[in-house]
């Protein structure tokens, strides 16, 4: 089997897909025994902690048989906790689409959350205010003194809706606006809200991603937030992970309010900026993808295969996994074979200084198909299980919206089958609320049959695969 066959590449080859995660695929021919399992000394996982994030590695596979192998590596990042501590001030710019598509009840409510905000904030706080439609219309930032919160607030009370969806030019404003103060401020963040497609400026995707590499290459970070079924979400996601900030689905407005509290506290908690994982592969051993991440970078140094994820800033407490799928070569049993080297690096906002932690990773191989079997990491089966079906949901979704829901129910129905196997090695109760949200999800595909249903199954969909994947912390 070829290095990516193991996965599922459209419904029409669903036989040729899905690495199981109980017992991996080999993509060579192999010679195992079944002998009597001799005692083997546990491989624990890898952990480091030099500063405000904490990094656990593991491998699916510790002990892997002959020839070449599927492995699968996940990272958790894990930030401290800062019990009792207080928020620490923020400048912040919320930026409003306020096009057509959001009269009435959206927008209302846009306003009613961007006020209720605005009551949140401390006169040590800055907030600056967009909104855009054709054109974009702003406040300056203002400290969030009781004088200047009367300010703000009429300003809201003025916004109303106008033209067509400018979200470049509003996001470039809000920039703007951020960076007249950024100096005085540890923390600076842009919100950006959207229900609809970008149709006016820059409306391409690059372009737009563009802009907000931009923004975060000035020191500020970009949450975005869409509501509704219209928006773009991949774009919006896209939007989040460039800008290290946090995605947000909203069916109802309504939410907004608390989608802008949470986002607000963990802006003003952050311990980590600019935090990038990069596994260092070596020759023997190949990275296949990275899932669930778009915002990946890959080069060569020598022989070495270096591969850097974007993270998303970190607030206190906040988790986020990674997950990769390897092939590890194996020539002769008894022998260590590096898998990957890891590099944490981030800025440390608690020691305001930059931080690199490290870990190494290695399977011991084996010609005994039971070590392999016995040995494999429980926890790593299970989260390698969950961004797998991830990847299937987002297709699956993406069937739906095409009018294959043939295809879509067989891919949920793998899902199904990918983590029974996990239960297999794990236990069923560790996989049990996962198989129920997959029939949950099948059903809800099920009875989507109108557009308006489809789209929003679509984009719930997407937004619960990205916490599948380990996208936790940064997914409200």
């Amino acid at each position: 089997m070829n290095r990516t066959g193991i996965f599922l590449v459209a419904a029409g080859v669903l036989a040729l897909v899905a690495v199981v995660a109980a017992v991996p695929r080999l993509h060579g021919t192999t010679t195992t025994t079944t002998s009597p399992t001799r005692p083997v000394t546990p491989i624990d996982p890898a952990t480091a902690s030099d500063g405000s994030l904490a990094m656990t590695a593991r491998l699916s596979h510790p002990f892997v048989g002959l020839g070449r192998q599927d492995v699968f590596l996940t990272v958790d990042l894990r930030a401290v906790e800062l019990p009792g501590a207080q928020r620490a001030p923020v400048n912040l710019a919320v930026v409003i689409d306020r096009s057509g598509s959001m009269s009435g009840f959206k927008l209302n409510q846009a306003k009613q959350a961007a006020r209720q905000l605005v009551a949140q904030l401390t006169s040590a706080d800055r907030l600056a205010i967009v909104h855009y439609g054709s054109d974009v219309k702003s406040m300056d930032g203002l400290m969030a003194t009781p004088e200047n919160k009367q300010r703000l607030l009429a300003f809201i009370d003025g916004i109303w809706d106008d033209g067509g969806t400018n979200i470049g030019a509003g996001l470039a404003t809000g920039r703007d606006l951020l960076l007249a103060a950024k100096s005085d401020f540890r923390v600076n963040r842009l919100i950006l809200i959207s229900d609809g497609q970008p149709t006016e400026g820059v409306t391409d995707f690059g372009g737009l991603t563009s802009i907000v590499r931009d923004v975060r290459s000035v020191g500020v970070s970009v949450s975005s937030i869409g509501v509704g079924d219209d928006f773009n979400e991949q774009l919006m996601e896209a939007i989040a992970e460039v800008g290290a900030g946090a995605y947000a689905y909203l069916q109802d407005a309504s939410q907004l309010a608390g989608i802008f509290q949470k986002d607000l506290n963990a802006a003003g908690t952050q311990v980590a900026r600019g935090v990038a994982l990069t596994f260092k592969v070596p020759a023997g051993a190949q990275l296949q993808r990275v899932l669930g991440y778009t915002q990946v970078a890959r080069r060569f140094d020598g022989s070495t295969e270096l591969i850097s994820v974007a993270m998303p800033d970190f607030a206190a407490a906040q988790q986020e996994r990674v997950v990769v799928h390897l092939t590890v070569d194996a020539a002769q049993a008894g022998r260590s074979v590096d898998v990957s080297d890891l590099e944490l690096t981030y800025t440390d906002l608690l020691k305001d200084r930059g931080v690199k932690s490290e870990a190494h990773l290695a399977a011991m191989t084996t010609d005994q198909a039971d070590v392999v079997a016995n040995n494999r990491d429980k926890d790593a089966v299970v989260f390698a299980a969950r961004a797998r079906a991830a990847e299937n949901s987002q297709k699956a979704s993406q069937l739906l919206g095409e009018g294959d829901r043939d295809g879509a129910k067989k891919l949920l129905q793998l899902n199904v089958d990918i983590f029974g196997e996990a239960g297999a090695v794990a236990g069923a109760p560790a996989v049990a609320a996962d198989i129920q949200a997959q029939q949950a999800q099948s059903m809800a595909f099920e009875q989507a049959r109108d557009e308006a249903a489809v789209k929003a199954e679509q984009k719930k969909a997407r937004a619960k695969a990205r916490i599948d994947y380990g996208l936790m912390g940064s997914t409200y």
